[in-house]
């Protein structure tokens, strides 16, 4: 079993040792975890209280068939939005994830160059795509179960960018099994380590 305060203090020193390239690269991966959620949130709260008066009276004289037929377009809408995004997650930022793991696990034992962060892109690009599509696709299923299960699997599969990063070869199924192994008894210490860094 791992200690939390050994784990962090040996975090600490690989810092230190490359420390500009350290905070570039953790800058990019806050960025790729972060960036969607705040671009989404930032767009649906601009809606003000004329606007929603406005689409109002353009419905007033409308009939309950074309109100259905405007809902369902932008539902529509949303769900090609959704996929796009989705896409450009997959073939871009997914990716870009196994190089920041990849940097990172280079960086514990000697200083890693930035250059590290374009593995995914080199290194079987797609096998990236496709496992981190499925674990992806995964972790939105179990998410349909409520929060909590989702929260489970996503820790159950956390090792998956850092598995692909040492081994880009290995199989989608493989990984993913690998992952959910190697997380098995560790979940919630990780969770608490997480926990653990928010004062930083």
């Amino acid at each position: 079993m791992w200690d939390r305060k050994e784990l962090k203090a040996k975090g600490k020193a690989a810092f230190r040792r490359n420390y500009w390239s350290s905070v570039v690269a953790a800058f990019i991966a806050m960025a790729i975890v972060g960036g969607g959620a705040g671009a989404a949130s930032s767009t649906t709260s601009n809606a003000s209280a004329e606007q929603t008066a406005e689409v109002r009276q353009m419905l007033e004289g409308v009939p309950v068939e074309g109100i259905l037929l405007i809902l369902l377009a932008l539902i529509g809408i949303g769900a090609m939005i959704t996929l796009v995004v989705t896409i450009i997650s997959g073939l871009l930022f997914n990716p870009l994830k196994v190089g920041c793991s990849r940097f990172f696990l280079t960086n514990a034992d000697s200083p890693a160059k930035l250059g590290e962060l374009a593995y995914g892109y080199k290194s079987n690009y797609g096998n990236m795509v496709k496992t981190l599509l499925i674990r992806d696709a995964l972790l939105w299923l179990w998410g349909l179960l409520f929060v909590i299960p989702g929260v489970i699997k996503a820790y159950s599969y956390r090792m998956v960018p850092y598995i692909l990063a040492e081994n880009p070869n290995m199989g989608s199924l493989e990984a993913i099994t690998l992952s959910r192994q190697m997380m098995d008894g560790h979940k919630w210490n990780t969770f608490i380590l997480d926990l653990s860094f928010l004062g930083w």
